[in-house]
């Protein structure tokens, strides 16, 4: 029996018509930087270059983690804006294929529905070209006590423009309405809205970020702690446990954001794992080989899976293999949805 079904989730964040041209590698440059983690794509000026394939589909974090909850078998609903468009028509055609209650979608007539373009070649790590569009307009006007009502989970991708203003008060209704509380903020939100965050932790049960994103929420958000003697691993441990975040070790910045309000903390670390962190410990389970096919969205499955088992009270353990099978069958997969997997497929893995 999936236990799942029993729960209800909502999502808040973006929604995206995703645009991905696939380049073969001799058709486009690359270049390394080899005394920084930097590659680029080089493209040349005037030049019509061809591409073994160009796919649309929908993407955005708040619509990737509304169908990875959905397929969990959670009763899934989505808070997202969109313009008055035909991209507009097609994230909610997607999004009632897949179950999710689209009730609470926003119709901007001024802006239209956020589009990306992705550019992928090489090692598949997509260039992203994005406009934001009705993304960047959510307002507290929005957002409203009933939204949450009877909600098992909330989980709030990463939000943008203006719209992340509104993470302080998100956080604040859904945990007065009991619900668990998972956010997942990006880069722009953790530099550019460090107050906000700050606040609005205060609600959050679990924080789910990449290593680039702990590393500028530990030099953005915390007092400097114990320094670190080295910025390269000193041992052949996991990376983070060795290097440290932000002049302290890791363990001190867990516990430090902790200490704000979240229960669990999760940072990944790309091809190397992700480590989930309380105040009582780390633990750390690496990544699992795949075909790559495509990255982008694979931090949405992962946070997005571990969100889910986390609200129903799984250990970390089962968290986190949960996904890494997710994200595992996302990246081998040409979008950031086609490929997440149902509860039954995750589970017949883990215990594979």
């Amino acid at each position: 029996m999936n236990e799942f079904t029993k729960l209800k989730a909502l999502t808040i964040g973006s929604a995206t018509i995703d645009i991905i041209a696939s380049v073969e590698d001799h058709d486009i440059e690359r270049m390394t930087m080899h005394n920084a983690t930097s590659s680029f794509l080089l493209l040349e000026e005037g030049r019509k270059i061809d591409v073994s394939s160009i796919k649309s589909s929908v993407g955005g974090g708040g619509t990737n983690s509304a169908v990875a909850l959905a397929r969990l078998g959670y009763r899934t609903g989505v808070f997202i804006r969109i313009g008055k468009d035909l991209e507009g028509q097609k994230i909610k055609e997607v999004l009632a294929a897949e179950n999710i209650d689209t009730h609470l979608v926003v119709e901007d007539g001024a802006k239209p529905t956020g589009q990306a373009i992705m550019v992928m070649s090489h090692v598949r790590n997509p260039t992203i070209f994005t406009n934001r569009g009705a993304n960047t307009a959510l307002t507290d006007d929005e957002i409203s006590p009933a939204m949450f009502d009877g909600v098992d989970l909330v989980y709030i991708a990463s939000l943008s423009g203006n719209s992340a203003a509104c993470l302080t008060k998100i956080a604040r209704l859904a945990k007065q309405a009991g619900s668990f509380v998972a956010t997942n903020p990006g880069i722009r939100q953790i530099t550019y809205w460090a107050g906000d965050i700050i606040e609005a932790l205060a609600n959050v049960d679990l924080l789910s970020i990449n290593a680039v994103e702990a590393e500028q929420l530990a030099l953005t958000l915390l007092p400097k702690g114990q320094p670190v003697a080295t910025d390269a691993p000193v041992g052949d441990g996991p990376a983070l446990l060795e290097k440290g975040l932000g002049g302290r070790s890791f363990e001190s910045f867990i516990k430090e954001v902790c200490s704000l309000g979240p229960r669990i903390v999760l940072v990944t670390n790309g091809a190397e794992g992700a480590y989930a962190g309380t105040p009582d410990g780390i633990r750390f389970h690496p990544a699992s080989k795949a075909e790559v096919s495509n990255t982008a969205g694979a931090g949405d499955a992962f946070a997005t899976t571990f969100s889910a088992y986390a609200a129903a009270g799984a250990d970390l353990a089962r968290c986190l293999e949960a996904a890494t099978a997710n994200a595992r069958a996302i990246i081998a997969a040409p979008d950031t949805q086609s490929g997440l997997l149902s509860k039954k497929e995750i589970d017949t893995e883990i215990c594979a």
